[in-house]
């Protein structure tokens, strides 16, 4: 039980929290992976090379430690982690362990301040935030395997299709391999895919982006190659290079906190390179549902070679009100609609619903904390600007 003294004495050590930074996360980590190699198969180990994970794990722990008299004010990063942890399948008996390794963490690099009443706060305080994902994550679980073609635990699928959408996004169709109906997600939500590739030590899962409307028969994902050398996407590469049709992945059931919310009115949805994936589940949802409101579609990417369903989008404007802009940060050949450079929003204000449309941003944060940015400043309020964000959490 979490008490008011454990709240202060773990409010006390923020300031030694601060000063050590992401070496406890890196400590953590590195001691956890030690003792427990087995969850190597369940992290994504590109994103310990690249600090990314470390530094969201160190942000949310200083968060918790900041509200813990106060939970309420992180609902939300609570909600949008346990929607992925439930992509990764994970387990209460998980927690433990996590738990010991943050404690012994605690105690090694910090051993004159770490004293028993410091291990006894941060135990309860541990146990307080284990007990909340748990609970909310084993409710996640039963509500979808209580649904039309849900299920719980990874479920084996095949893949149906495989299609090149542009010079590095390729589109994956999976159906399950049992015949079963599978369950509708909302557009916008992520599938965790769980593979072994080949010559690899440990299991991979990631999560991508559903890029079509719901069909409750199969799910596709499109999926950008990432990186290149000792830092290529172990899994990217393999799903472009090694995955083919006939081959099986394995598939927790869609999961996510960023969605399209139907609020019958106007709708922007904002994309930077392979960002645009939930946006294509977005849009084609809303032409199957006949959305009447007016419809704007942002993107950037590259350049044309990586435009992504480009003649898909342009089709849809048959049978939605639907207006599209485009960037190039090279346009080789002129073309109608493309403007090159970054995306600039102030030339085209006039055309968006600044005062009473909805927002969807999605791609690499830099992007949207640029285009967020110059919404703001247009005077979009903050409440209508949605966003998701590919890998480990971070605000926009």
């Amino acid at each position: 039980m979490l008490s008011q003294q454990h709240i202060d004495t773990v409010k006390a050590t923020i300031p030694l929290l601060a000063s050590a930074g992401t070496a406890i996360t890196e400590h953590f980590y590195q001691r956890m992976f030690s003792h427990n190699p087995e969850l190597k198969n369940v992290f994504n180990m590109t994103h310990q090379k690249t600090g990314g994970q470390p530094a969201a794990l160190f942000n949310a722990i200083a968060a918790y430690a900041t509200h813990i008299d106060n939970l309420d004010v992180l609902t939300g990063a609570v909600m949008r982690i346990a929607h992925k942890h439930t992509s990764f399948n994970i387990q209460p008996d998980q927690y433990d362990i996590v738990g010991h390794h943050l404690i012994e963490t605690l105690r090694e690099l910090a051993p004159d301040a770490f004293t028993k009443d410091v291990e006894e706060a941060w135990v309860a305080a541990y146990g307080q935030l284990a007990d909340i994902f748990i609970k909310i994550e084993s409710d996640l679980y039963k509500e979808r395997a209580a649904q039309a073609g849900g299920w719980e635990d990874f479920r084996r699928f095949r893949v149906a299709s495989k299609t090149p959408e542009s010079d590095l996004v390729t589109s994956f169709v999976f159906e399950p391999t049992d015949g079963g109906a599978v369950i509708d997600y909302l557009p916008g939500q992520y599938l965790g895919v769980k593979l072994h590739p080949k010559g690899n030590e440990y299991d991979e899962i990631r999560q991508y982006s559903l890029s079509t409307a719901p069909n409750n028969q199969t799910y596709r994902i499109s999926v950008k190659r990432e990186g290149s050398d000792d830092m290529a996407g172990v899994m990217s590469n393999y799903l472009h290079d090694h995955l083919n049709v006939g081959d099986e992945i394995e598939a927790m059931p869609p999961a996510g906190d960023f969605f399209f919310k139907d609020k019958q009115t106007q709708v922007v949805l904002i994309s930077g390179g392979v960002g645009l994936t939930p946006m294509q589940a977005m849009l084609n949802t809303l032409a199957k549902q006949g959305y009447t409101q007016p419809v704007h579609y942002l993107h950037a990417c590259a350049n044309q070679g990586q435009h992504s369903f480009k003649e898909h989008v342009n089709g849809l404007k048959g049978t939605l009100n639907l207006s599209v802009h485009t960037w190039y940060e090279q346009a080789d050949n002129a073309e109608d609609g493309v403007i090159e450079g970054n995306m600039a929003l102030d030339p085209i204000k006039d055309s968006l619903p600044l005062t009473n449309g909805e927002f969807y941003l999605c791609g690499p944060v830099g992007f949207m904390m640029f285009v967020k940015q110059q919404l703001l400043t247009l005077g979009v309020g903050a409440d209508r600007i949605h966003y998701e964000l590919f890998g480990p959490h971070k605000d926009v």
